[in-house]
């Protein structure tokens, strides 16, 4: 799995990375203006990202700008439906209209911080990019 984490807070980058690294390659971008950059590198590379997670609040371009950017550029190359991005919004905020508003941009999933791995976790296999966590045992009790 390929990831984008988009956060502008130190500790909140450094926790996701952590949490994602052990399902695949985590890049970090500081803002939405260096997040669309490493988007775009990644499609002309032919390897785009399989999730970004995307902070709201982040100084120039916030959270629903670069999501809302991000579903339009999709739409200009013909990616559309379950073939985009999976974007998972993460913010301190649990305001019900950012919610909303991310939802209707295209966001598929919103984590309220401190992202705690089981959430995040929950997430990623419910969007279809885990299959069972990896340090789990299987239904024999036995580790793969």
């Amino acid at each position: 799995m390929k990831t984008l984490i988009v956060e502008d807070d130190f500790i909140s980058r450094r926790l996701l990375q952590r949490l994602l690294s052990a399902y695949g390659v985590c890049d970090i971008a500081v803002n939405g203006g260096e997040a669309l950059a490493a988007i775009a590198l990644g499609w002309e590379e032919k390897a785009p990202y399989d999730l970004i997670c995307l902070d709201i609040c982040m100084p120039g371009m916030d959270g629903q700008a670069a999501l809302k950017a991000i579903r339009q550029q999709e739409a200009t190359l013909g990616i559309g439906g379950l073939k985009g991005v999976k974007i998972i919004m993460t913010t301190a905020s649990s305001d019900p209209s950012q919610i909303m508003q991310a939802f209707n941009t295209g966001c598929e999933a919103y984590i309220v911080k401190p992202v705690e791995r089981q959430e995040l976790v929950q997430h990623l296999m419910s969007l279809g990019l885990l299959g069972r966590e990896p340090d789990q045992p299987n239904s024999t009790g036995h580790q793969p």
